[in-house]
C-alpha cells in the first residue's frame, strides 16, 4: 500500500482537484491519502471532511493551530502506514502525474526517490535566485549536498520512514535530514505547474526562517563562519589602526573625517550583531530541544 501525505494550510480551492488527480494517477494502486490540516483559517478542513465522508481512502489529521509546514509534514509521516510514502504540497505545483515515475523508481530498488524542480511558471525571479543561492550556500556551509530545486515532493520507503521517526529533535528539517541519512536514492526532474488556486504561502520572511532553521539544524559551521568573520574584521581593524598611526606620526597628515570612522564603526557593529544572531539562534534551538515540547498537537483525526 502507498501513503500520500499532503500538508494543507488555507488550500480549500486546491484540495478537491488534487484528490481527483491523485486518484486518477494511482488508479491501479492501493493507497491512502492523508491530509494534514495545519491550522487553516479557510474552509480547508470542511472540504477534507466532505471528501473523507465519500471516500474511505481519505484520512485527515487536523492540528490545533498552525505549526508550520515541516511540523505538519512530520505529523503526516508519523501517521503513515504505507510500504512507500509520497509527500507533496497541496498547491498543485507538485504535479500528481509524476507519482507513477516515483513509484517505478522505488520498485527498481531505490529507497528514496526525490524530485528536482526545473522551473515554476509563477515564481518570481527574485524568489528563484534566492532559492538557488540558498541551496548552494547551504550545501557549502553544512557539508550536505542539497540540489537546487529539491523540496518536500518525494517518495521514501517505509524503512526510511522508520529511521526518520526515530529523530526526536524539534524543528526537523526534512530537506536536509533525508540527504544526510544516506541510503540508495535517485532524482526525478519535473516541470512545476502554476498554482491551481490561491496564492503562495511562502513569503520571503518564511523562506528566510526556513533557511535559518535548515542551516543551524544540520551543522555548527555557521558559528565557525561567524568566528572567522569576526577575526577577519579584527585583522582589518588592526591594519586600519596601523595606517592611522602612520599617517599621524610619520606623514603628519591626520585626516579629521567622521565618514571613515562612522562606516568602520557601523560595519563592525553589524558584524557583531550577525555573530550574536547566530549564537542566539543556536541557543534558542538548544532551549527548544531541552523543553521537549511536541512538534505538533492533534485536534482531531478520522483514524
Amino acid at each position: 500500500m502507498l501513503t500520500v501525505v499532503v500538508p494543507v494550510y488555507n488550500e480549500s480551492g486546491n484540495i478537491k482537484e488534487l484528490f481527483h488527480q491523485v486518484c486518477r494517477e494511482l488508479a491501479s494502486e492501493k493507497f491512502e491519502l492523508i491530509f494534514v490540516n495545519d491550522g487553516s483559517t479557510d474552509h480547508s478542513l470542511e472540504v477534507i471532511k466532505e471528501m473523507a465522508a465519500l471516500d474511505s481512502r481519505v484520512r485527515f489529521v487536523s492540528l490545533s493551530r498552525n505549526f508550520g509546514h515541516q511540523s505538519a509534514l512530520r505529523a503526516g509521516l508519523e501517521h503513515a502506514k504505507g510500504d512507500a510514502i509520497i509527500s507533496m504540497d497541496a498547491d498543485m505545483q507538485h504535479p500528481p502525474n509524476i507519482m507513477p515515475k516515483l513509484i517505478a523508481k522505488w520498485r527498481e530498488g531505490n529507497e528514496i526517490v526525490y524530485t528536482t524542480r526545473q522551473d515554476s511558471q509563477d515564481s518570481g525571479l527574485l524568489k528563484r535566485l534566492l532559492s538557488r543561492f540558498f541551496y548552494t550556500f547551504a550545501s557549502k556551509i553544512s557539508g550536505i549536498k542539497l540540489e537546487p530545486g529539491t523540496a518536500d515532493f518525494r517518495l521514501i520507503d517505509a524503512k526510511i520512514l522508520s529511521v526518520l521517526n526515530n529523530f526526536k529533535e524539534s524543528n526537523l528539517f526534512y530537506r536536509g535530514i533525508i540527504p544526510w541519512i544516506g541510503f540508495k536514492k535517485v532524482a526525478v526532474p519535473y516541470q512545476a505547474d502554476a498554482r491551481f488556486s490561491g496564492k503562495s504561502k511562502y513569503s520571503l520572511i518564511r523562506m528566510f526562517r526556513l533557511a535559518l532553521v535548515g542551516l543551524s539544524f544540520h551543522s555548527v559551521r555557521p558559528l565557525y563562519v561567524a568566528v572567522a568573520l569576526g577575526l577577519m574584521m579584527c585583522f582589518f581593524s588592526l591594519l586600519y589602526a596601523g595606517y592611522a598611526v602612520y599617517m599621524h606620526f610619520v606623514m603628519k597628515d591626520t585626516v579629521s573625517g567622521w565618514t571613515s570612522l562612522v562606516i568602520l564603526h557601523t560595519f563592525l557593529g553589524g558584524v557583531q550583531l550577525v555573530v550574536l544572531g547566530f549564537v542566539g539562534h543556536y541557543i534558542g534551538q538548544i532551549s527548544e530541544n531541552i523543553k521537549a515540547r511536541p512538534n505538533y498537537i492533534v485536534a482531531e483525526k478520522n483514524f
